[in-house]
């Protein structure tokens, strides 16, 4: 039990996993540029440098500003993952040279003597060599929920963690020899995985690229049967190509997932998995546990009142009762906060009391207790769990009221029979002890900030549900005075259960298996459900949940599992947490709205002019220019923009019912207007002059939709696209640049003019469809 030499460790394998919370510098590269969308870019952007002019390649720009802009910003994620992921890493309790210490986790080795106690996650396979109750939950790796008792000699494995008791045991696989070593890399690992958000954007952009073949193809065939230049029909087909595709619609939504993780990491809150951020914009239920987040940790030994026995004995019954406190509080070597909190007044273990036999506390059992021989057996607990009515009982149901944390001191016949929770134990209290908790200053604004934003509070704790009660009613929780005892809750019945947690707030006295219970019955009725915690006993319910928020001080297990970790403890950060998942939902869905209007316009003109046999109303160039000051700039400030709007579901539908009409009318204004000039006597650059005007108006007037309500930023930004195209228009060498001719006055006064009332008919396209929509919904 001495542990390994400093020299046996030296020379011993090491702990050596390789940290998995971001992609490496190389990965972010490869999946950055080499993407379908810089393929097809990329071979159109060829045949423009092969058969037309370099300026109609512009967009080929597009390839190396993605690549670029989305190479930065997961960079910068990564760095932020990366410097949070080190400062989340507990240390680990090793015996070397006989001597405890901490270590890093990479340099635990193999055959180190590893110490556990309570809430201490398992990092390493090993076999168990000191147990004194030692409790190892297995859930993550079996599914069983219920602890396995271990005893010297039993396998233990990584992902797992301890819950009650104490012990250690000898590291037998470490590094990527341990049995759950993907799971602990899982824990925080950095990716772009499945959301409903990216779910939509991939359905979009699959079916844009089975349109793109047909389509293009036929729009090759019609430019090519259409102009004795070949080089003018390929160039007026790549633009109808390029177009189609939404080419920056998934880097904004990557940069902006991106951003949030380094908004959030400045708050130190650290985003274990990028689709957290889409949960946390969808959460309309917010599950408390009271303990931990909304009173600050540790707690303060108030009173120590004697009952029955421990008051009649006088000084000596007085005596029995604080030496009995310091035996229970001073047994265990990792105490939990109950037992810090009493050692503050009794740091000493008092003489002659040696335990024989111990059962440490659990959230399950809710009471410790230990026999100290002669001493007699000693429980120490929750009242309404130890006790069965009585004086005693009585007076803990009157202090509980009034705020404070109750325990029940008590002596009992035979300890092994209260362990087995045999009913004929004999449990006789002996003194109450109050503990004082500290609600958080921050707690109250911030419950205050979820009522006005929507999110339904549930309070969900283990505690007494008067204590429970006193405290949601100081914070003026709604319902905070109508506590519900869960033990009254029914256990087989999931739709009343789901009634009774819509029609309540305060819930104390539940238990672990309970608080996962609550999580599924609130899922089964639709709501996105978000559970906070520190404790081990909060691991399954945060498991299950669609965000788990962890609070940095709370126990390894507690962190590794949780999607979101609060590392300075604040409460007050959750705010900003909802506040920025919604920012990145709003955002992106505005900056859907963008791309995809100019998808369906790009298939809506490639359709026609392929059908009819026109020439294509504008040049790649034009098509450069419109995007970037409709589209490309304004998606860019509007994707990382401030904004409170609460997250809906039905985001395709939403964009859909946006981008389809929104798409048609603008290629029909464009087509209109190039029709009406083409008929004339002016060029074909005149032509597509007044084609251009007319696309620029009807997205311009999008862009204004898209960005409502309109701040004094939004304001700013639209006004600055519109003065940039006018310089384009009238600049001499910039509009050469871009193959502008605005000299036809008719013509493009006429382009004005069918771009203001096809943007009136957008307008109301877009209200009649959002109207039709709200009276069909259910």
């Amino acid at each position: 039990m001495q542990g390994l030499t400093a020299a046996q460790a030296a020379q011993a394998k090491r702990n050596i996993v390789p940290r998995r919370s971001s992609r490496s510098f190389g990965a972010i590269i490869r999946a950055n540029v080499f993407t379908l969308f810089n393929l097809v870019i990329g071979v159109l952007w060829a045949l423009i440098l092969i058969f037309g002019q370099w300026q109609d390649g512009l967009f080929g720009l597009v390839i190396v500003a993605n690549a670029l802009i989305g190479i930065v910003q997961e960079w910068r994620a990564k760095r932020t993952l990366d410097r949070l992921a080190v400062i989340n890493e507990a240390p680990v309790r090793v015996r070397r040279d006989g001597r405890d210490q901490e270590i890093h986790p990479q340099d635990v080795v193999l055959g180190d003597l590893i110490l556990l106690g309570s809430g201490d996650r398992l990092l390493v396979d090993g076999e168990v060599v000191e147990s004194d109750g030692l409790e190892i939950d297995e859930s993550l790796l079996t599914g069983e929920a219920d602890p396995v008792h271990k005893r010297p000699g039993d396998r233990v494995l990584s992902g797992s963690f301890a819950v009650a008791g104490s012990g250690a045991f000898v590291a037998t696989h470490v590094g990527t020899d341990a049995y759950a070593v993907r799971l602990a890399e899982e824990a925080s690992k950095f990716h772009l995985a499945h959301s409903e958000l990216r779910e939509g954007i991939a359905n979009f952009i699959k079916y844009v690229t089975w349109l793109v073949v047909p389509i293009g193809a036929l729009l090759i065939y019609s430019q090519l049967r259409n102009s004795a230049d070949f080089g003018t029909a390929i160039t007026g087909a790549v633009a109808g190509i390029v177009t189609m595709i939404p080419e920056g619609l998934v880097l904004m939504t990557s940069i902006a997932f991106a951003v949030g993780v380094v908004r959030l990491g400045r708050r130190k809150c650290l985003v274990q998995e990028l689709p957290a951020i889409e949960g946390l914009a969808r959460v309309d239920v917010l599950c408390l546990d009271k303990t931990g987040t909304l009173t600050a940790g540790g707690m303060d030994l108030d009173e120590v009142l004697p009952i029955g026995d421990g008051q009649g004995d006088g000084q000596s019954g007085r005596a029995t009762v604080d030496e009995a406190l310091a035996a229970l509080a001073n047994l265990d070597q990792r105490p939990n906060a109950t037992a810090q909190a009493v050692q503050v007044r009794y740091p000493a273990m008092p003489a002659g009391w040696a335990a024989t036999a111990s059962v440490p506390f659990s959230s399950a059992r809710k009471w410790s207790g230990a026999d100290f021989g002669e001493r007699g057996a000693w429980l120490l607990g929750a009242p309404d769990v130890l006790l069965d009515g009585g004086d005693g009982y009585e007076r803990a149901a009157t202090l509980a009221s009034t705020g404070a944390r109750v325990l029940a001191l008590c002596r009992t016949g035979d300890l092994a029979a209260a362990e087995r929770g045999d009913p004929d134990t004999g449990v006789e209290c002996v003194a109450l002890v109050t503990l004082k908790q500290r609600i958080r200053p921050d707690a109250h604004e911030t419950l205050g900030y979820f009522a006005r934003q929507g999110v339904a509070v549930k309070v969900i704790s283990g505690d007494n549900p008067e204590a429970v009660s006193a405290i949601a009613t100081g914070l003026g929780i709604p319902d905070g005075h109508r506590a519900v005892d869960a033990r009254t809750l029914p256990e087989d019945d999931p739709d009343k259960l789901a009634d009774m947690l819509a029609a309540n707030t305060v819930f104390g006295r539940v238990t672990p298996r309970q608080k996962r219970q609550f999580v599924g019955a609130l899922q089964s009725r639709g709501h996105t459900v978000a559970m906070t915690g520190d404790g081990v006993n909060d691991v399954l319910a945060l498991k299950d949940a669609d965000l788990g928020i962890a609070m940095g001080a709370g126990s390894p297990a507690t962190k590794a599992v949780a999607q979101v970790v609060l590392l300075d403890n604040a409460f007050a950060t959750l705010p900003h947490v909802v506040g920025e998942g919604r920012r990145v939902l709003a955002n992106i869905e505005r900056v859907s709205n963008l791309f995809l209007t100019k998808t369906f316009y790009a298939i809506a003109l490639s359709l026609a002019t392929g059908v009819l046999g026109l020439m294509f109303p504008f040049a790649p160039r034009h098509s450069t220019l419109v995007n970037a000051l409709t589209i490309g700039i304004p998606a860019f400030f509007l994707a990382l923009a401030p904004t409170l709007e609460r997250s809906r579901p039905g985001f395709v539908p939403r964009v859909l019912r946006f981008a389809v009409p929104a798409g048609v009318l603008c290629a029909a204004a464009m087509l209109l207007s190039f029709w009406a000039a083409h008929s004339g006597t002016s060029t074909l650059n005149e032509d597509r002059t007044s084609a251009v005007i007319t696309l620029f108006l009807t997205t311009w007037w999008v862009l204004i939709l898209i960005a409502r309500p309109l701040t004094w930023l939004r304001v700013g930004l639209v006004a600055a696209m519109a003065v940039l195209f006018a310089g384009a228009l009238s600049i001499p060498f910039v509009r050469e640049f871009f193959a502008l001719e605005p000299g036809d006055i008719s013509n493009d006064l006429t382009a004005v003019g069918i771009a203001v009332v096809a943007s009136a008919a957008i307008t109301l396209a877009i209200s009649v469809t959002v109207r039709l929509a709200g009276t069909l919904r259910p």
